[in-house]
């Protein structure tokens, strides 16, 4: 049976699900059951000096009937006195001492303010503290949040104070709203940051009301920007913790779209040790936990993994450059005439968006009939002209009917990185 005990920055977590900083963990209440349910940590509301934060807050993007695709928010850090987060703290950790409760921290950068709240928060039991060098809206506008994670001199900077006065980990949350997210984690690393975590929200304009033409969220006809998150934003976030992973030593906890088993395994598979999750719990609610685990456990287990260890990483090595791809791999469409049901969608996807190397159904001989006897007309590659770019396979609306097939032309591996060296 798979074991998903993980060691993060020494400290060890009853599984790798852990919910992020946010609405789900303002409170002790909410922290409790989430630990009924079965997540290993969690991540608290950040805490800072009090704020007070705006009636209406979310969006979402609903697509081909999938309700939030996309979530936004333009929700503050904690609304809650410093003094009743901690105390809360405290008292979850005294009810749930196996599970990790981290402290998230954002305040003004000033260097015995920092000290200050890592002292509380460590005062009140927490495992580690995580430094909120993300948030893109409200608190970066008071020189807080993403302001502080977009300038690297800075990350550095109060990571450096923040582990002055801690005697617990400090992980550094990364935004995703710079030109290198690498550069950051190394700044991080370098203020001597145990951990880093990302990503953080995208900023985002959720949209335009038409009629009204108030953003959305709409407050009293107005809106602002946000932090978009939610399933939309899990490949930039994979793209991100690849990245970061191959840039510093430090363990990573991956945030960013995990809604389900395979998201974290995902993360983990490019280098984190964590995942964090917090809009899919707002969706569907602490006990989704259940089937992360479960589907986990069985992942590992069909595939012999041992602990959550022996695959995490094994990914990275396999995102490279383009430069170092290879160029002289190719595959070709196929499609299976059984399973077709001559939409002729893959024919006019390739015909106007791609690289014209699909015949329509008019072509001699490509007609056939289903099981009722009824004629579909199955489209025919061009297997010459087809340059294997996957836009048929993706289109077409039956699974397993498109597939891309191998052509081994007997070419040695050439990137392109290896034909500019030769010129």
């Amino acid at each position: 049976m798979a074991d998903l005990r993980v060691k993060f920055c020494g400290i060890e977590s009853p599984n790798p699900f852990w919910l992020a900083s946010g609405p789900p963990t303002n409170t002790a209440g909410q922290v409790m059951r989430a630990f009924d349910a079965g997540w290993g940590g969690a991540v608290w509301k950040t805490i800072g000096e009090r704020i007070t934060n705006t009636s209406s807050r979310y969006g979402g993007i609903d697509y081909n009937g999938a309700k939030m695709m996309g979530f936004n928010n333009i929700e503050l850090i904690s609304d809650r006195p410093p003094e009743d987060n901690f105390r809360e703290i405290a008292e979850v950790k005294k009810r749930y001492p196996k599970n990790l409760v981290i402290a998230s921290l954002m305040v003004e950068s000033k260097r015995e303010t920092w000290h200050e709240f890592v002292r509380r928060a460590e005062d009140a039991g927490a495992d580690a503290l995580e430094l909120n060098f993300g948030c893109p809206h409200g608190m970066s506008e008071r020189g807080m949040g993403s302001s502080v994670g977009q300038v690297p001199e800075y990350t550095e900077m109060i990571a450096g104070w923040a582990k002055e006065a801690a005697k617990t980990p400090v992980i550094v949350k990364l935004t995703p709203n710079v030109t290198d997210v690498t550069r950051v984690a190394q700044a991080a690393e370098k203020g001597g940051a145990d951990a880093v975590s990302l990503i953080n929200t995208v900023n985002s304009l959720m949209g335009v009301d038409l009629e009204t033409f108030s953003g959305r969220p709409n407050v009293g006809g107005k809106s602002a920007h946000g932090g978009y998150c939610g399933p939309a934003i899990k490949p930039i976030a994979l793209h991100m913790v690849s990245s970061v992973a191959k840039a510093v030593k430090i363990p990573i906890a991956g945030i960013g779209g995990v809604g389900y088993w395979n998201d974290a395994a995902e993360h983990i598979a490019l280098g984190a040790s964590v995942v964090q999750v917090c809009t899919a719990a707002m969706h569907y609610g602490f006990r989704i936990v259940e089937d992360m685990i479960d589907g986990m456990s069985a992942y590992m287990d069909d595939h012999g993994f041992r602990s959550i260890e022996d695959f995490r990483g094994r990914a990275v090595p396999n995102i490279r450059d383009w430069g170092d791809l290879d160029l002289n791999y190719k595959i070709v469409a196929d499609i299976r005439r059984d399973l077709c049901i001559g939409c002729q969608l893959c024919y006019v996807a390739c015909e106007d968006g791609a690289h014209q190397c699909i015949e329509p159904y008019a072509a001699a001989g490509n007609g056939k009939k289903n099981s009722n006897g009824m004629g579909v007309h199955v489209p025919r590659i061009i297997v010459d002209e087809c340059v294997g770019c996957n836009l048929c396979a993706l289109v077409c609306p039956v699974e397993e009917c498109i597939s891309m097939k191998e052509i081994d032309e007997g070419k040695p591996f050439e990137s392109w990185k290896m034909r500019a060296a030769r010129q």
